[in-house]
């Protein structure tokens, strides 16, 4: 299956947007460079007091449909 990995620092006040619903989609650059676009409700799990920090790697199907993401 189709993987990318994705670096993400969003800080606490920003990553708030995304529960208010004012932001549904993160927009973010994989370690080639490509933007990827995904839902914020994938990242829920790795949410902390200070934000969303850290490296992820998203897994596809072979649909392009988001199957499983893993903080590296």
């Amino acid at each position: 299956m189709p993987k990318t990995v994705v670096t993400i620092n969003i800080p606490e006040k920003e990553i708030l947007k995304y529960y208010s619903g004012v932001a549904k989609n993160i927009l973010a650059p994989d370690i080639n460079g490509v933007h990827i676009q995904f839902p914020a409700s994938i990242l829920r799990s790795f949410v902390t007091k200070e934000g969303i920090q850290g490296t992820f790697e998203i897994e596809f199907d072979n649909n392009g449909k988001m199957q499983q993401v893993r903080r590296l």
